[in-house]
């Protein structure tokens, strides 16, 4: 079997928004989120609400991060989303309270499935309980969950569950030590 992307074929796959709103929000991220010269969270945080994002008190959200869609989006209290941190969120994504993404995180609701000759896309949501540390550079795919105060160390891949108060490291990740 081979890949033939003439066939590949999305349609039911469906943001949840029209293309007006979808357009409005490309440029508020490009013009805010994306461009480094705009340190301001506070008013990314506003954006964020106006497109229907969920966003808790004291979130704060560095230069260059790049946000798929608000409206899939929730963020709990005081949490922190590092510079270049990259959100696709094609499905929901949920960061609960005083969780960190670091430098470089990536954050993918979608993928494709090399084993049929359409590429099908493939979309699952993502969960971060509170407290949960995702290290710069460090991958978390669709599907997966990331049980309360869990850390992924930095370059390295969540599998699909994180236990609680444990450090991941490594392609997939595997539990190193307890947090505490």
């Amino acid at each position: 079997m081979q890949v033939d992307l003439s066939k590949y074929d999305n349609s039911w796959y469906h943001p949840g928004k029209g293309i007006f709103i979808r357009t409005i929000w490309y440029f508020v991220n490009s013009l805010f989120f994306t461009n480094g010269l705009f340190p301001f969270s506070g008013l990314k945080v506003f954006f964020l609400k106006l497109f229907g994002a969920k966003i808790g008190a004291g979130v704060v959200i560095k230069p260059r991060v790049n946000i798929k869609y608000p409206w899939n989006l929730k963020i709990g209290n005081h949490s922190w989303i590092g510079e270049n941190v990259w959100i696709d969120n094609l499905a929901h994504i949920t960061i609960g309270a005083n969780c960190c993404l670091s430098q470089g995180a990536l954050l993918l609701c979608g993928n494709h499935n090399y084993r049929n000759e359409t590429f099908d896309l493939m979309i699952g949501e993502i969960v971060l309980d509170d407290g949960v540390w995702i290290g710069a550079n460090a991958i978390v795919p669709g599907n997966s969950v990331c049980y309360s105060h869990s850390v992924l160390s930095v370059l390295s891949v969540a599998p699909s569950k994180m236990e609680a108060n444990t450090i991941y490291r490594g392609n997939p990740a595997e539990p190193v030590k307890k947090r505490w």
